[in-house]
């Protein structure tokens, strides 16, 4: 009677509904409905999340573009103001230092606390130092977020982890489309841009109250032990400071190239809009590939975009690295998480990693701007992201074990 039953649900529904072909549309429609009840329980955790990291990628886009303007402000070199983007990275390593210690009772209000307070001093401008403090303070805040909201995604969502970390991080991109955008539109004044990131903390800070009481920290015994893995680390670093170098240089390498500081701002913008596009990709797929893999094919991809920025044409492939560094950092955080454990200081010391490359790289980059001609920038991208990505392959097979 089964097998009657069968062949009568074959002949009826077509040659097109085998019993194959219902079995995955009864999988696809229960991942489906797994999906929404995942997000529908961490729904106060991922808004939380996804508005703090705008706000995240507006501040962080913002330094490009109003480097020149704060140097014209303060009567400084370019160098000098691209110690700002140094700044803001020595606050992220000062806050994910501090969430190694004491990071058990930090909660989103706390970190978009600290944006909100460093985005009104960048507004208000007082002097050359108390504006270095601002950007102190904003990446304090930054840093913090990462480590509050990236672990607590990756573990909320079991095994759809990797694509809602994506999702995540893709919304970074948002903000860091809209920020050099929005900075144009307000006559390149850096006091009224940050000015809109201070109110915009304000407003996240009344709303995240909830995210808090959604947390809920994993089992002992399900918790691998905490591994340091310094490769993956290594690799993470020099990424992260590329991409900090990328955003926060890569304006004024485009203004030594011949472009306008309306144009570089915008290209700027486009950049991030290629960033957002690779973080949207990295939802369907970050699952189906492996996170080694896909750090890989962003290095290759970001030393090709380079040579064209340098031989053919700065304004397009700058763009087109967006979408290379929008893969790094997902790459880097879920192959180093697999690592090295789901310890509580697991987190903080992958983001500290990065934060290396932050720091240090606009410190070792920015007094040679001017002595490296018009795409000598862009020569040096090239080369470390082609040296890197022959150490990728060298490591392919370990890194994805």
């Amino acid at each position: 009677m089964c097998q009657t039953a069968l062949i009568l649900v074959v002949t009826q529904a077509g040659p097109v509904d085998t019993p194959l072909a219902l079995i995955q549309m009864k999988h696809v429609k229960y991942q489906g409905e797994r999906v929404r009840e995942l997000i529908k329980s961490n729904a106060a955790l991922l808004f939380a999340g996804v508005t703090t990291f705008v706000l995240m990628g507006a501040g962080q886009s913002l330094f490009g573009p109003a480097l020149p303007a704060y140097a014209r402000l303060f009567d400084i070199t370019s160098g000098t103001a691209g110690l700002l983007v140094s700044a803001h990275w020595i606050g992220c390593f000062a806050g994910v230092t501090g969430m190694f210690f004491k990071g058990q009772g930090v909660t989103p209000r706390h970190v978009v606390l600290l944006m909100g307070l460093g985005a009104g001093m960048l507004a208000f401008s007082v002097g050359w130092w108390m504006t270095l403090v601002g950007a102190f303070v904003f990446g304090m805040g930054y840093g913090c977020s990462t480590v509050v909201f990236n672990p607590r995604v990756l573990r909320a969502f079991g095994d759809r982890g990797p694509s809602m970390l994506s999702l995540l991080n893709a919304t970074f991109g948002i903000g860091a489309i809209g920020a050099p955008l929005v900075f144009v539109l307000l006559n390149n004044d850096p006091a009224l841009s940050f000015g809109v990131c201070a109110a915009l903390a304000a407003a996240i800070w009344l709303g995240a109250g909830a995210a808090g009481k959604s947390e809920h920290a994993p089992d002992k015994a399900d918790v691998l032990p905490y591994k340091l893995h310094l490769p993956i680390l290594g690799f993470g670093a020099a990424a992260i400071g590329l991409e900090a170098c990328l955003i926060g240089l890569g304006p004024i390498a485009l203004i030594a190239a011949g472009e306008t500081e309306v144009q570089a701002a915008k290209l700027l913008s486009a950049f991030f809009f290629a960033f957002l596009a690779a973080r949207v990709a990295l939802i369907f797929v970050a699952h189906r590939v492996a996170s080694f893999t896909l750090f890989l094919l962003a290095l290759a991809g970001a030393c090709l975009t380079s040579l064209g920025a340098a031989i053919i044409a700065p304004g397009p492939f700058f763009a087109a690295l967006g979408f290379c560094a929008g893969l790094f950092f997902p790459g880097f955080y879920v192959t180093a998480s697999r690592k090295m454990g789901q310890d509580s200081r697991v987190a903080p010391t992958i983001i500290a990693a990065g934060l290396v490359g932050g720091i240090f790289s606009p410190l070792i980059l920015s007094p040679w701007l001017e002595a490296m001609g018009e795409r000598g920038f862009f020569w040096v991208v090239a080369t470390i992201t082609g040296l890197m990505a022959l150490l990728a392959i060298a490591n392919l097979r370990s890194m994805n074990r």
